[in-house]
């Protein structure tokens, strides 16, 4: 694999399941990860029912953050534009064409990336280089054995006595890994002659049936069937009932998705670890619990028995009902202390619930609105408005005027709004706003209203916006409403006042807002007051106090990933800083604040009253350092990852400083060779000394493998050649 990786841009892995492609390709990656600069990353899109989810998938693996209304793909070429990287993709052949068309795209606009596919296809990319993967040889395939026999078998080990019971097995299981594996761990309970008598005797019958096909499918389909019939009939029902979670999932929903007709939530549990034991299901550990998930395989074999049995409907509206209760208890728990663990479960329930709104949305659409609208809090607060756009804009082409799409639209305007498409957002709203005003809607007419005020706010109409934000909260208490909503509705109407420089109003309507978040245990939304009270101690020139609200800001924000929150809190610490006298401080957030507006949209709105503070403390800062310093140390922000970013900004220290990172083109084998040849030990501008003046017999590699040690011209490399030529 390194060798096809090193020669090839794009290296696809086939073969049948459990041959081990995905185990190669994370062995192989592991192995690369220091050829390239800026990381290997592993996605996995075996849970990815939507195909138009894979782009969005890739972004939330690589963490990239992009709360525009841009196109994801180019957003995805844009971050890897510059970078070396290996990209893994797993599992794809479900969403082959997706694929194809993002790695194709992706291959076409970044030189410096590799990737390398697991898939039982090709993508059919130019330049795909094919490998099929083939089964473990005689003495790996013994080996694996005797490791995961001894895992459930202490002190068994492959002996004079019984190598050849061990190698009949492995040749019947054809070599194949999860073959292997799953006929291992039967030793728990039964003896090595009794495994290898019923192995024998299944696949004498199994081999007289055999017509056509892959012998290697047909042998792994053989394997799994014997290890199925030798479950108990409670474990092959949850086998093939826990085969449409999709990622991970936990007992609770196990017990309310797997039982029913005769089968108890105990049983369920029971079974749960009969399964474990047999490695047919992997238990992992979680910072909230036990989670249970399904090999790939096992997962796509026992769906195969749910549809035979004609299951495979009544399970998946099992599972759609779990988790539209399980978002609906989310969202009532979200006001209140539980936030920051809610914002963790979700993102562990994020395939499934990508899973449950796709089966909504394949029946009458109507679960999948309210499904859509109910998770709000994870996609407003959360840090996924694209993700949350796609799914409203599915919910509201899927249903007419009345309640169910009135909740769309307030809440796909309030996403929009965040992601600054404020005429998309105007549009939504006024619907939803006219829809209510007509029926007497009065939660519609709330939330309509406030969230056209926040459009109005960030649009620069502060006077409308304003009437509206009044009006909201007087309708938010009229129907006794209290959540993170009627916070915001406060706290917006706060940064209004502070526009027009009414820095007491907008503390006391902070102090409000704080002192409710403090009762309910809230702190997404009390986030944003500590944000606006940071902004008037800033004003009145108590800097140490504006500094330190700032701070404490962005930690809250940082641990639910909401950039605009993250961005909002950087800014208010640069112009803190540059009022200090801190102007290097100052350059190095504005550098790292405009970085992080391309990923939520417009810089401060658009807006200038949003844009005027920020406007002056570049200034400040430029006269503070000089243009030439201002511009070197920006960049340095600008090439901050976003959590170093916000560890500068907090006043974590760093790993090391951070540093511009010129564009480089990956090495091929044959530079790498080189590179490697001369290095030698030494440091990176030593080599790039002797590469050129050894650059005559080297002439087709020294430009490449200048930059990648860093130097973006010979003559930047003979200017220091010169400097210490003596």
């Amino acid at each position: 694999m390194r060798r096809l990786l090193s020669e090839s841009r794009l290296v696809t892995l086939t073969g049948v399941g459990g041959v081990g492609k995905t185990r190669l390709a994370l062995r192989a990656a592991a192995e690369l990860h220091r050829a390239f600069r800026d990381g290997v990353w592993f996605v996995e899109l075996g849970g990815v029912t939507d195909p138009d989810l894979v782009v969005h998938t890739v972004l939330e693996q690589l963490g990239v953050h992009d709360d525009t209304v841009r196109q994801h793909r180019t957003v995805l070429v844009e971050h890897l534009r510059d970078r070396q990287v290996l990209m893994v993709l797993d599992n794809c052949e479900h969403v082959i064409e997706a694929t194809s068309d993002l790695v194709g795209a992706l291959l076409r606009g970044v030189r410096g990336l590799r990737v390398l596919v697991t898939s039982r296809e090709r993508l059919g990319v130019d330049g795909e280089h094919l490998w099929q993967v083939a089964p473990l040889l005689a003495d790996p395939a013994l080996k694996l054995f005797a490791d995961r026999a001894a895992a459930v078998e202490p002190g068994f080990a492959v002996t004079r006595e019984n190598h050849d019971k061990v190698a009949q097995i492995c040749t019947l299981l054809d070599g194949i890994p999860l073959a292997v594996e799953l006929a291992a761990v039967r030793l728990r309970v039964l003896s090595l002659d009794h495994l290898l008598s019923r192995l024998d005797d299944t696949y004498r019958v199994l081999a007289n049936a055999k017509r056509g096909g892959d012998p290697r499918h047909q042998t792994l389909q053989a394997a799994v069937d014997w290890s199925f019939h030798l479950c108990t009939r409670a474990e092959q029902i949850l086998w093939a009932r826990a085969s449409v979670f999709s990622g991970t999932f936990d007992l609770e929903a196990a017990e309310r998705v797997c039982s029913g007709d005769s089968v108890t939530p105990e049983e369920v549990m029971h079974s749960l670890s009969g399964l474990v034991d047999k490695s047919v299901v992997v238990a992992e550990m979680h910072p909230c619990g036990t989670r249970f998930r399904l090999l790939e395989p096992l997962r796509q074999y026992g769906l195969d028995k749910l549809r035979n049995a004609g299951r495979e409907h009544v399970l998946r509206e099992r599972h759609r009902d779990h988790f539209i209760d399980w978002a609906e208890r989310r969202e009532k728990e979200w006001f209140g202390p539980l936030q920051p663990q809610i914002f963790s479960r979700t993102r562990l329930e994020h395939a499934n619930l990508r899973s449950a709104l796709d089966f909504c949305f394949e029946q009458d659409g109507h679960q999948g609105v309210h499904l859509a609208s109910t998770l709000w809090f994870y996609w407003a607060c959360c840090g996924m408005l694209g993700e949350g756009r796609h799914w409203l804009d599915r919910a509201l082409a899927r249903v007419e005027e009345g309640p169910l799409r009135a909740e769309a639209l307030w809440v796909n305007g309030y996403v929009a709004t965040l992601q600054g498409d404020l005429t998309s957002s105007a549009r939504m709203l006024e619907e939803c706003r006219q829809y209510a005003l007509a029926t007497g809607d009065g939660i519609a007419l709330a939330y309509s209203t406030h969230r056209m005020a926040c459009t109005l706010l960030v649009g620069d109409d502060l006077d409308e916006a304003n009437g509206l934000f009044e009006e909201a909260i007087a309708l938010y208490r009229g129907q006794g409403t209290v959540n993170s909503h009627t916070m915001l509705a406060g706290i917006e109407l706060a940064i209004s006042a502070t526009f027009q420089h009414d820095f007491v109003a907008a503390e006391r309507l902070c102090v409000e807002a704080k002192a409710v978040g403090e009762e309910h245990g809230e702190l997404w939304a009390q986030a944003y007051a500590i944000y606006v009270l940071a902004l008037c101690a800033w004003v009145s020139g108590d800097f140490a106090r504006a500094d330190q609200l700032g701070r404490e800001c962005l930690r809250i924000k940082r641990t639910f990933h909401d950039l605009l929150g993250i961005v909002l809190a950087i800014e208010v610490l640069a112009w803190i800083a540059a009022s200090q006298g801190n102007a290097v401080r100052a350059a190095t957030l504005l550098g790292a604040t405009t970085e992080i507006w391309q990923s939520v949209g417009y810089p401060m709105f658009g807006s200038r009253y949003f844009g005027a503070p920020h406007g002056e403390c570049e200034s400040a800062t430029i006269e503070a350092l000089g243009e030439q310093e201002f511009r070197a140390v920006f960049r340095k922000g600008m090439d901050l990852e976003l959590e170093d970013a916000i560890s500068f900004a907090i006043g974590e220290n760093l790993a090391e400083e951070p540093v511009p990172v010129p564009e480089v083109t990956p090495l091929t084998r044959r530079e790498q060779q080189v590179a490697d040849l001369i290095a030698g030990g030494m440091s990176n501008k030593e080599i790039a000394a002797k590469l050129v003046i050894a650059r005559r017999t080297a002439e087709g590699h020294v430009e490449r493998i200048l930059q990648k040690l860093g130097f973006t011209s010979r003559a930047q490399v003979a200017t220091w050649v010169t400097e210490r030529r003596n």
